[in-house]
């Protein structure tokens, strides 16, 4: 039974562990520095060791339970991001957050977990009933339903990794060529379509995003001063509470949107590969857990939690060096922020009851022998 217990992947957990504490020493810098509030760093703490329980919980939780409820999981997502719409507190221009206490909760980073469950439910125990078209349709629908909640916040980045999750997710249930290019034709009219619901400085983002320069002082500033921080890091970087362009408040949001860009200023070329090297492991080890699932559900799971991470860690990096617009998405394990963090605990969580179930099944089948 103890043994048990640590069944584990512990190359992923620990992968993951480096990460938040290259966040808490990133954290730590920028509160030393007096820039910001020094509660930051405390209130990452709480948010790691909810997030590390979290963790231990679902490692421990069969994961077809979640099988069993994703309708009510999807329908309770559905009921707090109308919610969030009408009681939210406003941050930034979006109405994204619900006060609990002293802290404050972001619904959609758990939409995206729901919504990686809810497509893993209904793709494996759709797949044999339904034709290839009218699976596509139907969880379309469905999926459309929360990203037209999220962009109501509006939260158009979030909107758009959980599109992502479902065109990745759809792409692996093994649909035909046909369908693909249905698919991504209707990906990208719908894509081009949220411009209408976006805020205006979502679209002074994107504007800005085509020539940054255009507009330093005004919607470009952020990314400007990002690629800044970025290249002014050079190989190893100007040390923790040594950045200029961080610790003077040049950098916006450093501790959250822009936290890749205070690595990399304060660590240097050197730290920032180390930063994707830690996730380069993540994402080997999430395709080995996925490819050895015991059955389509958990295979399906593993391969979304991938799907999720990977889109915000390239949206995220993208907007810190200027490949993206900015569009407010944390850096998975690594931004200040607690929904996000134990969104991201929990995940992973459910991957290592995958691997634990394997792996003791694996182990019964030795021990038959």
């Amino acid at each position: 039974m103890f043994k048990k217990i640590f069944i584990f992947d512990w190359i992923l957990v620990i992968s993951t562990l480096f990460l938040a504490g290259i966040s808490l020493l990133a954290l730590y810098g920028i509160s030393a520095a007096g820039f910001k509030d020094s509660i930051i760093i405390w209130k990452q703490l709480s948010f790691l060791f909810f997030g590390i329980a979290a963790m231990a919980f679902f490692a421990r939780t069969d994961y077809h339970y979640l099988h069993s409820y994703s309708r009510w999981i999807y329908f309770i997502t559905i009921f707090f991001l109308i919610l969030v719409l009408l009681f939210g507190s406003r941050i930034r221009g979006t109405s994204g957050w619900l006060g609990v206490g002293i802290f404050s909760v972001q619904p959609v980073e758990f939409a995206k977990v729901a919504i990686i469950i809810f497509l893993a439910s209904f793709i494996s125990s759709k797949k044999m009933i339904l034709g290839e078209i009218s699976q596509l349709v139907v969880s379309l629908v469905l999926v459309m339903a929360v990203v037209f909640l999220v962009i109501k916040q509006p939260d158009f980045g979030s909107a758009m990794v959980i599109l992502g999750i479902w065109i990745g997710m759809t792409l692996l249930s093994g649909i035909n060529k046909k369908v693909l290019i249905i698919l991504l034709s209707i990906g990208l009219l719908l894509t081009a379509s949220t411009w209408f619901y976006l805020a205006d400085y979502q679209k002074a983002r994107i504007v800005s995003f085509v020539n940054p320069e255009a507009d330093i002082q005004g919607s470009g500033y952020n990314v400007f001063q990002s690629i800044v921080a970025v290249g002014s890091g050079g190989i190893t970087g100007k040390g923790i509470g040594q950045g200029s362009q961080s610790q003077l408040n040049f950098l916006p949001e450093s501790h959250t949107d822009f936290i890749f860009a205070t690595i990399t200023e304060e660590l240097g070329f050197f730290g920032s590969m180390m930063v994707l090297f830690l996730y380069a492991v993540i994402f080997y080890r999430m395709k080995k857990i996925a490819n050895l699932a015991p059955d389509n559900f958990g295979y399906l799971l593993s391969s979304g939690a991938m799907i999720m991470i990977f889109l915000q860690l390239l949206v995220n990096i993208g907007m810190n060096i200027g490949l993206v617009p900015v569009t407010g998405i944390p850096l998975p394990f690594l931004s200040y922020g607690g929904s996000s963090l134990l969104a991201c605990f929990l995940t992973l969580g459910i991957i290592l009851n995958i691997y634990n179930k394997r792996t003791i099944a694996d182990s019964r089948i030795v021990q038959s022998y």
